[in-house]
């Protein structure tokens, strides 16, 4: 008689839209979940509700799902911490949870951000804190719209960790029928298609609040590709990630569709508003705004030119206008293509 396996554990930081999602989607799975809300009120609707009452209060999350405002009972026997919360907030997050792993539990990052001040990727804030070896962090993106997610309608996205046996753990850990990873070993292409598509989605959201029209989104959603991979080529990632679901699939994804936070932000820009205007009617972080000048920067320290990204950073620090950003891109000197 074959032995039963107890199923695995995972601990969801935290209840936002993103994390609420993918704690669905680990509990459809089979995995046992527990997610980490801030507040009390949150982890009681899951709890008693069965429902997230801040983000998507008319979806029914499974019976088994449970949460807690207590990090280290979240922690406590997890085999993976997921981790979903704003990439500029990880570091102190992470510091006052990090004593509360266990020496076997597997860090999943769904950040798409780069750290500020110091140009990390959310895997490397994670080693760098936590002093975890790279076989025990995993990242995981894509074209996962969350409220698409959480409505079970069929997406994919890419696992990645430099141990393939790893990737295929938190592979297994979250395959269902509606929602599909791949395994991958290329974190750095993983992590940077995620984080620059959100500055290029700003930039298709400038556009189409500006009127103007296909044409325009297909060259910088292109374009947004093509220095997307010089950025990842350059600092180690393979140019053929850039081309899948963490690549091209999450760039379409978040560059056309209007449940982008990203998308969205650009559009207020695009119709007039300032900044800070844009920031107070999005409601919500938005991690193109937060990441253009570390992605820059990165970009200058290797010598990699992101004419889209340059202009997002000026835009978004107020150095530019609409107008004269507009033109900083259509009047770059004539090229080959590739």
């Amino acid at each position: 008689m074959s032995q039963q396996h107890p199923p695995a554990r995972a601990a969801v930081f935290s209840a936002g839209s993103w994390g609420t999602a993918m704690a669905k989607v680990l509990a459809d799975a089979g995995t046992s979940v527990l997610v980490h809300a801030r507040r009390d009120e949150i982890a009681d609707g899951i709890n008693t509700r069965h429902r997230n009452p801040d983000y998507f209060g008319d979806v029914e999350l499974p019976a088994s799902l449970r949460a807690t405002t207590d990090p280290p009972a979240a922690l406590h026997g997890a085999d993976f911490l997921v981790l979903s919360v704003p990439a500029q907030a990880l570091r102190a997050s992470l510091t006052g949870w990090a004593p509360h792993i266990a020496d076997c539990t597997v860090v999943v990052s769904l950040m798409k951000g780069i750290e500020t001040g110091t140009g990390l990727r959310a895997s490397e804030v994670i080693a760098e804190v936590t002093g975890m070896p790279a076989d025990r962090i995993a990242v995981l993106s894509g074209p996962n719209l969350a409220r698409e997610v959480v409505d079970a309608h069929p997406a994919a996205a890419t696992v990645a960790c430099p141990d393939e046996h790893t990737a295929r753990r938190v592979q297994d850990a979250c395959l269902t029928p509606y929602f599909r990873p791949y395994t991958s070993t290329d974190v750095i292409g993983c992590e940077l298609g995620g984080a620059v598509k959100n500055v290029v989605a700003l930039a298709v959201g400038i556009a189409a609040g500006m009127g103007l029209g296909k044409n325009t989104a297909a060259m910088l959603i292109t374009r947004g590709l093509a220095e997307t991979t010089r950025l990842a080529e350059a600092l180690g990632g393979d140019p053929a990630t850039l081309a899948g679901l963490a690549g091209m699939g999450d760039l379409t994804a978040t560059c056309s569709s209007p449940l982008s936070r990203n998308r969205t932000f650009g559009q207020h820009l695009g119709r007039g508003l300032s900044v800070a205007e844009a920031v107070a009617e999005t409601r919500q972080t938005t991690e193109g705004v937060k990441s253009a000048e570390a992605i820059l920067r990165l970009a200058d320290d290797h010598g990699i030119d992101m004419p889209i990204t340059a202009v997002m950073s000026a835009l978004l620090t107020e150095k530019t206008g609409l107008d004269d950003a507009v033109d900083a891109l259509m009047q770059r000197p004539a090229k080959p293509e590739r």
